[in-house]
């Protein structure tokens, strides 16, 4: 036992054996396992911001268009994965990736976090009375919807933080980051 004492002198976090990779190196190497809570919020955040852009314009032409809730709901869930897909095809083209390769990784990173992403924040809104009746000028609108993104950012992270840890997900983007 030699050993863990000189692991401890040098290392206060020595006794933690096996949660190496959480001491502030999230940009340099993405090895499974290496998942940081910090890496799967930004990946997280990345999604949420694809997300909130889609569905909040898919809002805004469904309302301009006089369509009611459903079709209204299905576009914007659409804009939603557009958004997503596009925020992430954009950085890893801009990286030197070419646009084909680009949007197998934009499609192997984002799909099961934005499906999240969705499933959660338009069950909750579903879930909030009055929520698919209220206008985009109403206050329930924007309270229910950014309530409705909180919760899904509180669920989606975790679902990051797991495909991350595997290799998966916003890892696959990594490696295009300099």
């Amino acid at each position: 036992m030699q050993h863990d004492a000189h692991a401890d002198h040098h290392d206060p976090h020595a006794h933690h054996d096996g949660h190496d990779g959480h001491d502030g190196h999230e940009g340099h190497g993405h090895a499974p396992g290496k998942a940081s809570w910090s890496m799967a919020m930004k990946a997280t955040l990345h999604c949420l911001t694809g997300c909130a852009i889609g569905e909040v314009l898919g809002m805004i032409i469904g309302t301009a268009l006089g369509w009611g809730n459903a079709p209204t709901m299905v576009l914007a869930i659409a804009l939603a994965f557009f958004f997503g897909y596009s925020l992430t095809l954009w950085a890893v083209v801009r990286a030197g990736l070419g646009l084909k390769a680009a949007i197998g990784v934009a499609l192997a990173a984002d799909t099961l976090s934005i499906t999240v992403m969705e499933l959660v924040d338009n069950g909750v809104l579903l879930l909030v009375p009055g929520a698919m009746d209220a206008h985009l000028s109403d206050a329930l609108f924007w309270g229910a919807l950014a309530f409705a993104f909180l919760v899904a950012f509180l669920i989606t992270t975790p679902v990051n933080k797991w495909l991350i840890g595997r290799g998966k997900g916003h890892a696959v983007v990594h490696q295009y980051h300099h």
